[in-house]
């Protein structure tokens, strides 16, 4: 009887704290389920459900009042997210901006410690224990860029192909309707690249941060040109030329593991038109202009310059002054800085700005497949990939799907000219070819 009134005791002490956190939210689409099936606030079916896995789980989560520290629980199981998971992140953001309150907090904080089975110097011990390795070194140096790329983008080529199209691109898709299928979508944005770049049979393009090596493949195949990328990641390179000799384009395609800044011991103006499509994001911007600058320094008079990249919007995101989850176990690192910046250091490297387009729903609707491709891949991603991995991507995908649906962030394709000795640029004065 004594057992069963403790463990009673507890159950409404958590009700209690739930009823704290969420005060002011509506849960709509998320509901609570507790360690013994209790529904909270109620047993009406919803688009996702936290599931609580035991009596600390509360304090796991909220305690540090951090969006790193409710990453971290749900990493080490303290809950889980059952049904839409992209939904719950709803539930994210509104905890994330009322935790910041100092007042909510020190009032939360009592409520938490006050939980069975609080034990500050195990919270501690477990709070610091991060799977992301020390990225060590200058920040941005080009050792240590090549720590951090290397530790994003060398998880498992097979793991990557579990969800990525067939192509394994990992940037942005194109879609004509939102029913689309991912290959179809990534065709499209290959090809819309193309396009953008006005690129013709004899020339020579450059891809900066060339991935797999799926545009350069399409660049040759489809428009005639010869290809040239770099990447710092060792499995692309070995993953790409072998999809490089296959498709019989070893004369024309070819893929360097070299950083951005080598770029110009190969030689100025040499290339007729340059792409980067989700590379600018791991320069950070107090070297965006040496990255805009190496590029400008290779390409030819009248040439462009397709740089795609990832930006904050102006929409107001949760105070994250703690570091992201995403900067300590995806990209570390990692930079997004607004349009404004970036622009401004295209302009500073001798670039005129031609064209700007936000696909922002389309980097929406490419994370939305990427997920459930993830999720129906579960068991086959953990021949690849332990568990706690396979999490964080799924995490990851999802936290990023609704940041962009939300317009905290953006994606923009920037079309950058380097303009010729009398201010020439070779490019049409429609964009109509872009569409046909």
């Amino acid at each position: 009887m004594r057992a069963s009134s403790s463990q009673d005791n507890v159950k409404e002490r958590t009700l209690h704290v739930l009823s704290e956190i969420f005060a002011g939210s509506s849960l709509d689409n998320v509901g609570v389920r507790l360690w013994d099936g209790t529904a909270w606030p109620d047993g009406r079916a919803r688009a996702a459900v936290l599931s609580l896995k035991h009596s600390e789980s509360l304090t796991r989560m909220f305690l540090r009042g951090t969006e790193v520290a409710l990453a971290e629980a749900y990493l080490h199981g303290a809950f889980d997210i059952e049904g839409d998971m992209e939904a719950a992140f709803e539930i994210g953001d509104f905890l994330l901006a009322h935790l910041g309150n100092w007042k909510k907090k020190l009032k939360l904080a009592g409520l938490l410690v006050a939980l069975p089975g609080y034990d500050g110097r195990s919270t501690i011990r477990w709070a610091v224990n991060q799977l992301l390795p020390q990225i060590r070194g200058k920040r941005h140096s080009p050792e240590r860029d090549r720590r951090a790329v290397t530790f994003h983008y060398d998880v498992s080529n097979d793991f990557y192909r579990l969800w990525l199209d067939r192509r394994m691109v990992y940037s942005c898709a194109y879609f004509e309707s939102p029913d689309d299928g991912l290959d179809a979508a990534q065709e499209h944005k290959l090809d819309y690249l193309c396009r953008k770049l006005r690129l013709r049979p004899g020339q020579r393009l450059l891809d900066v941060g060339c991935g797999w090596g799926a545009l350069l493949i399409h660049a040759a195949k489809h428009f005639g040109v010869r290809a040239e990328g770099i990447t710092l990641s060792e499995p692309q390179v070995s993953w790409a030329r072998a999809r490089i000799a296959e498709t019989g384009l070893t004369n024309n395609v070819t893929i360097q593991l070299r950083d951005y800044r080598e770029i110009s011991a190969q030689g100025g103006e040499i290339y007729d038109a340059t792409v980067s499509v989700g590379m600018a994001e791991h320069v950070g911007r107090a070297r965006l202009p040496d990255y805009f600058h190496a590029v400008h320094h290779a390409l030819k008079p009248g040439g462009i310059f397709l740089n795609q990249a990832i930006g904050e919007s102006i929409v107001p995101r949760p105070d994250n002054r703690n570091g992201s989850f995403i900067e300590h176990y995806v990209f570390p690192d990692g930079d997004i800085p607004p349009l404004p910046i970036m622009l401004r250091a295209a302009e500073s490297a001798g670039f005129e700005i031609r064209d700007v387009e936000n696909l922002r729903e389309h980097y929406a609707l490419t994370l939305r497949q990427w997920l459930a491709r993830l999720e129906a891949h579960h068991a086959e991603a953990l021949s690849f990939v332990d568990e706690t991995t396979y999490q964080i991507w799924r995490l990851y995908l999802a936290g990023a799907g609704h940041g962009f649906r939300r317009g905290r962030i953006a994606v923009y394709q920037t079309s950058l000219a380097k303009l010729g000795p009398a201010g020439q640029t070779n490019l049409p004065l429609t964009r109509n070819d872009w569409y046909r």
